[in-house]
């Protein structure tokens, strides 16, 4: 059994967010009397709150890791059907049911972040078979506030300073933590492990289930824009590409700002038409919004399938080069660059070490 002061530096040891919850999790299972612990956070879709469980371990041992691109978000319990947890949620403050009367099992619900302190919403569901002792909630919250701190800390480092959006150093730590990891669950298990490790530009190969996809946004004419409207107002139409791609991609899409004028998504989906269908959605949106001072603006999209031999520098160039056909072909256009090699269009690249052929 750990000591709590190692718990606190294992807290602190981390440089990716997906794995602070889990840290958190064995923390509390290591250090207190629990039979259980969940953490439970928001996810929204179409004005539909619903609860994802991040984590899951119990006292014995066992216990799952949700991955958030690989949720399906149907299946997600409501808000309003976990009404102890929304409650947590909505008054931010503790909650206690008692389960067999005030000396049998009891959950705690205490919210996981401070609300006006990070944009995420989450509870912390604590099974206990007593109720927690002053000295259990003490040690909860100084291992929260570690965790807040550390949250906070990294969702910094993960951010593009513009827009808001995740950066390419985020990108590649979701690639390389969570797309390139063997899944060994079943195919209807939502769950992986989070727990590789790769030094920055490490480039690293693994195995992926075939059904998570890469793709690329760039806006048409960026430098026209720059160079006729000023640089003031092209960031602000990379704001508004920013929230057109927040409100078209589900919330559990990750999306991103690689710099200048590109954007990436990516994302699980069983169909390579349904990522097409999402693309040309995103696609449409940004064509039919007025953007101010500037007018109507244009963007192409490109996708690509992960493969087993990719790195995130391998998928990123298949789906760029299906951007830059859609702009050399008028703009305003989306293709997958599977198709494009089908077709012909588009000669396939082979990688030799890290040197792309045609």
């Amino acid at each position: 059994m750990g000591t709590l002061i190692q718990h606190l530096i294992k807290l602190t040891d981390h440089h990716d967010r997906d794995l602070l919850e889990l840290t958190l999790s064995k923390a509390l299972i290591d250090l207190l009397p629990l039979q259980s612990v969940v953490i439970a956070k928001v996810l929204s879709e179409a004005g539909v709150g619903r609860w994802m469980p991040v984590t899951k371990l119990d006292a014995r041992g066992g216990g799952s890791v949700t991955d958030p691109l690989r949720v399906d978000f149907d299946l997600l319990p409501k808000l309003e059907d976990e009404k102890d947890r929304l409650l947590c949620l909505r008054t931010q403050q503790r909650v206690e049911v008692a389960l067999a009367g005030d000396a049998g099992p009891r959950i705690a619900y205490i919210p996981l972040f401070e609300s006006s302190q990070v944009d995420d919403e989450g509870v912390l569901e604590i099974h206990s078979p007593q109720g927690l002792t002053q000295s259990d909630l003490e040690t909860i919250a100084l291992l929260q506030r570690v965790f807040r701190n550390m949250y906070r800390l990294l969702a910094y480092s993960d951010r593009d300073g513009l827009t808001g959006l995740l950066n390419r150093k985020s990108l590649d730590d979701t690639f390389y933590n969570a797309v390139l990891e063997e899944l060994d669950e079943g195919a209807d298990s939502v769950t992986t492990r989070l727990s590789a490790k790769v030094s920055p530009g490490q480039e690293r190969r693994h195995r992926v289930p075939p059904n998570y996809w890469l793709g690329t946004v760039s806006v048409d004419q960026f430098g026209a824009i720059g160079e006729h409207s000023g640089h003031l107002i092209a960031e602000e139409v990379l704001l508004l590409v920013a929230r057109i791609l927040n409100n078209t991609f589900r919330t559990y899409d990750r999306i991103y700002r690689l710099g200048g004028e590109q954007f990436a998504v990516l994302m699980h989906c069983p169909e390579e038409a349904l990522v097409l269908a999402a693309f040309e959605r995103f696609r449409a949106n940004m064509d039919k919004f007025i953007f101010p001072q500037v007018g109507h603006v244009t963007a192409c999209g490109g996708f690509t399938r992960v493969t087993a031999d990719d790195s995130p520098s391998t998928a990123l160039e298949r789906a760029e080069r299906a951007v830059d056909y859609g702009q050399q072909h008028e703009g305003n256009k989306v293709f997958s660059y599977g198709e494009l090699v089908r077709k012909g269009l588009l000669g396939d690249l082979v990688n030799v070490g890290d040197v792309d052929l045609f």
